[in-house]
């Protein structure tokens, strides 16, 4: 079946960094675009990057750039996200998708929570 398992979210201070990981299966991930988004609690969901199925293109949100880094495994079938500086306001649960031109695919997620 169709899965996109996030890992690696949990409890750091400011100024720290986490790597967090999206395996995938039951779809063609290598011809997939992927992305993160994330959403504080109560608020609606912010797209903060995004990787062409190839892995030549990236985007990213204003709020992360500089900071964030999407990066992917294609013989893995992982994307990853590298939180460099990681502040206060960075505390969400994190979302892994993945998209094609009909279809699209998420993950549970995982939650990361910046406190001091």
């Amino acid at each position: 079946q169709v899965q996109l398992v996030e890992s690696g979210g949990g409890l750091v201070q400011p100024g720290e960094s986490l790597r967090l990981s999206c395996t995938a299966s039951g779809f063609a991930f290598s011809s997939s675009a992927v992305g993160w988004d994330r959403q504080v609690s109560g608020k609606g969901r912010e797209l903060i990057a995004t990787l062409s199925s190839d892995g030549s293109h990236t985007t990213y949100a204003d709020s992360v750039k500089g900071r964030f880094t999407i990066s992917r495994d294609n013989t893995k079938k992982t994307v990853y996200l590298q939180m460099n500086s990681l502040k206060t306001e960075d505390t969400a649960v994190y979302y892994c998708n993945a998209w094609q031109s009909t279809t699209s695919y998420w993950g549970q997620g995982t939650q990361v929570t910046v406190s001091s």
